[in-house]
């Protein structure tokens, strides 16, 4: 019987919130989206230079958006909406 209460009493309390999950899968998509981003470019022969691999997309928009998504993860473990 005490152990009935016991199992009662307890509840099973998540460390985060839903709003935490939220922004975590938020940031997530983020940093995957950075990555695809920067992904590609590359050339067939390797004797034939591609000018494509200095394009902006690769050099300051995809590290700008992982940059970002990664502060989003920070701010969803860290910010604490249970109260």
């Amino acid at each position: 019987m005490g152990e009935q209460k016991r199992k009662e009493n307890t509840k099973s309390n998540f460390i985060f919130g839903t709003q935490n999950y939220k922004w975590m899968f938020i940031g997530l998509g983020l940093i995957a989206l950075g990555f695809i981003l920067m992904s590609g470019g590359g050339s067939d022969d390797p004797n034939v230079f591609n000018p494509e691999i200095f394009n902006i997309r690769r050099i300051r928009v995809a590290p700008t958006l992982i940059l970002i998504g990664f502060g989003i993860q920070i701010y969803a473990i860290l910010k604490n909406f249970k109260k």
